[in-house]
């Protein structure tokens, strides 16, 4: 089994601002990356992770740096990377109303 098809990817959860999700890579894989910088989109595709367009990694879990933290702005177009203003708008709807914080 390649280290590609090893890769787990968490559900996307959300803030006001972003949505995240993590990655958690084979610790074989995760022991040849940089450890003291993000990866690039291009350096987190070349090692095999798969996600739409728009995913920044954002941090590094020192305690276990084979896990990747992601994030992008809430109200990406998942095709072109793009912010879409009315996917937004819908995003942090859908996100108050996992709260309860309609209205506010």
């Amino acid at each position: 089994m390649s280290g590609a098809s090893r890769i787990e990817y968490s559900e996307k959860y959300a803030d006001e601002e972003n949505e995240y999700r993590h990655v958690i890579l084979p610790k074989e894989l995760a022991k040849t990356l940089p450890k003291t910088r993000l990866l690039s989109e291009n350096e987190w595709r070349s090692i095999g992770v798969q996600q739409s367009r728009g995913w920044q990694h954002y941090a590094i879990h020192r305690p276990e740096p084979h896990i990747l933290l992601f994030r992008r702005p809430l109200g990406t177009d998942p095709q072109t990377g793009a912010i879409d203003p009315e996917l937004k708008r819908m995003a942090l709807e859908e996100y108050k109303g996992q709260f309860g914080l309609r209205g506010h």
